[in-house]
């Protein structure tokens, strides 16, 4: 029963065609995600202790989408304006190799990592929040932006997320970038026959 279960069942999320049709890139789906820490990946609160130390939540929704996209052939890439032990543990904990800590100027970091990775604008998609991401954001070929982004940065987005900032929005746009290229619903049968198989 269960076997013909997973072997039948459409996924329930849904987005609009026309948004996955952007979403979609100039090919089958786009190559690379870029994507911003704080106010993404994190909810933009910055915890400092007595002693200067740094604390940051992350969502575990947002982690394993990052895992996800990676699994479904689309390379993430962290570029952050702050460096710090927190969010480089994090990057390794998900097995993220293409990461830019402390860049003061994004476009400077991201061209030369895309150069070398043999992506070009039109096939990357971006997410970010506040005014250091504009300069990715109108250049990559898709943009999003978190429900709580800057309103200058949901002005340039194609789609602004449901969810927040560290509390799902990273995984939104995982999941959008996993269904406009068709690899959304491969994903999730392998899941459903991994949990099956237990």
């Amino acid at each position: 029963m269960a076997a013909a279960f997973t072997a039948t069942r459409a996924p329930a999320l849904r987005f609009a065609p026309e948004l996955l049709l952007k979403a979609q890139g100039t090919g089958l789906g786009m190559k690379a995600a870029i994507f911003d820490v704080d106010g993404v990946l994190t909810d933009g609160r910055l915890f400092i202790g007595e002693r200067g130390e740094m604390f940051k939540g992350f969502c575990t929704l947002d982690g394993h989408g990052l895992k996800l996209l990676a699994q479904g052939g689309i390379v993430p890439i962290v570029i952050t304006g702050r460096d710090s032990p927190a969010v480089r543990r994090r990057v390794a904990d998900l097995g993220l190799p293409h990461a830019v800590y402390g860049a003061g100027d994004k476009l400077a970091a991201a061209d030369p990592l895309l150069a070398s990775l043999g992506f070009a604008w039109p096939d990357v998609a971006a997410i970010g929040d506040d005014w250091p991401d504009l300069p990715l954001l109108t250049r990559a070929g898709f943009a999003c932006a978190p429900a709580n982004a800057h309103v200058e940065v949901k002005a340039v987005a194609h789609h602004v997320t449901a969810a927040a900032g560290g509390d799902g929005a990273a995984r939104e746009f995982c999941d959008l970038l996993l269904m406009a290229a068709g690899r959304y619903a491969g994903l999730l049968h392998g899941h459903l026959r991994t949990l099956d198989s237990a």
